[in-house]
């Protein structure tokens, strides 16, 4: 069911995203009367899943989710029709308008992508505010993995700074060490406040991690059971905070959750704490190591901050989310050329993005990476690769400085060397999914 879930949100942020950017073009063309034969979401090689015409526009749904597509007449696109081309430009033909016009409507997708980011973070911070966990406020300290280990941290240290400046949303620490390029972190270690120099090979393997290095650690108090819990047949209760298995101290949630696997069909004593008295409960544990216990909600544990926003708050608030979102990907691109870190090696396709939506469906969450997802497109789609909307606007801005249109014909050789280019793009990235799935 998590994977199904995965699938609708995806879908649904997909159809979201290319509906609005053909959107875009499709305006801008109708602006400058430019005529549009097809508006299609997905594209439709052999047969469309449904079709129907409006006007001079066919409207449809193909069956192949690479994306969608609008046939603007007069112009050399993916459909390669070469029938149109040798006749006589018309004046409602994408040719026959200015350099300028042109310009406008190639790049009516990717500010249409750019404007729907802003709109859904004025959306999101009118309704929901701005709510994170302040670095400060992870008063339990982190729990590391082996890459965290490598780096010099230890399970229990508190961050203070990256490279002695102070990350106030403990969920951007990860994305700062990698943006940044971070050479250090300062930790709070036993009282004492330590400097980590990082290694050289470490952000290489950060971005390669399939797991977060900073995970958040708290205590277990045990909130509500599931039906048949062994924990509750043993006599917990709501509101025990447990911190042992046997002679094992587990004095945070993961710690339990680790110990308490080595333990699949025994006897255990688990200690717990409850109204300051020390007591110990003999539980079966079953076969699938959980004793049904739900632990209190992480809201509840620490002091989040959240800051609410009025409609006229939210809206400058968002355009400077949406800007940050656009600054801090163009520096993820940047990452992909840097030899050292080999951030090309985790290039991802369909399976990587689609992973990256939660197995339950929130709203936020959702919304939030549609966001993310539809600045993505604008950026990739406005890099001058042949075939992209940013190859088109790189042929436009040649003809607007020098005055000397490129002719169909190299137009047409360029279409096809920018679709063999984004095709094996294509095959790259989903294989390194492929890859992936068998590490």
């Amino acid at each position: 069911m998590d994977i199904v879930i995965k699938i609708l949100q995806f879908f649904l942020s997909l159809s979201i995203l290319v509906i609005i950017h053909e959107l875009g073009h499709f305006m801008a063309a109708k602006v400058f009367k430019t005529r549009v034969e097809k508006f299609y979401l997905f594209f439709n090689p052999w047969f469309s899943i449904f079709k129907f015409k409006r006007a001079e526009t066919e409207y449809g749904m193909g069956w192949l989710p690479l994306g969608g597509y609008v046939k603007i007449s007069g112009m050399i696109d993916e459909s390669m029709d070469k029938e149109q081309l040798s006749k006589e430009p018309q004046p409602w033909e994408f040719r026959s308008k200015p350099p300028w016009q042109r310009l406008i409507i190639m790049l009516g997708g990717v500010t249409m992508n750019i404007l729907l980011a802003i709109f859904i973070y004025i959306g999101m911070l009118a309704i929901w505010g701005d709510e994170y966990l302040p670095t400060s406020e992870v008063k339990y300290g982190i729990r590391v993995d082996s890459l965290g280990m490598e780096a010099g941290l230890r399970t229990g240290d508190k961050i203070l700074s990256v490279d002695y400046n102070y990350i106030e949303n403990f969920n951007d620490l990860t994305k700062v060490l990698v943006l940044d390029e971070a050479s250090s972190i300062q930790v709070e270690r036993d009282g004492e406040e330590i400097n980590l120099e990082l290694p050289d090979d470490f952000l290489g393997k950060l971005i390669h991690s399939k797991s977060p290095i900073l995970q958040i650690r708290f205590p277990f108090f045990a909130d509500k059971f599931t039906n048949n819990s062994a924990g509750e047949a043993a006599g917990m209760e709501v509101g025990d905070q447990i911190i042992g298995i046997n002679d094992i101290s587990t004095p945070y949630f993961t710690d339990f959750f680790l110990e308490i696997q080595k333990h699949k069909n025994e006897d255990v004593t688990i200690s717990v704490l409850r109204a300051g008295d020390s007591l110990l409960i003999p539980v079966s544990i079953p076969a699938e190591g959980k004793i049904g216990v739900y632990n209190q909600d992480i809201e509840t544990l620490f002091n989040f901050s959240k800051v609410d926003y009025s409609l006229t708050q939210a809206v400058p608030a968002g355009v400077v989310k949406a800007y940050e979102g656009v600054v801090d990907y163009l520096a993820q691109l940047r990452l992909l050329f840097n030899p050292k870190i080999k951030a090309y090696e985790s290039v991802g396709g369909f399976i990587t993005i689609g992973n990256i939506f939660p197995a339950e469906w929130h709203w936020p969450s959702f919304w939030r990476l549609t966001a993310f997802l539809s600045i993505m497109l604008a950026i990739l789609n406005v890099l001058p690769i042949p075939a992209l909307d940013g190859g088109h606007v790189m042929f436009l801005m040649y003809e607007i400085i020098t005055r000397r249109k490129p002719s169909d014909k190299f137009m047409e050789y360029a279409q096809v060397t920018g679709m063999v280019l984004l095709f094996a793009l294509l095959i790259f990235a989903n294989g390194n999914d492929i890859v992936k799935l068998f590490k």
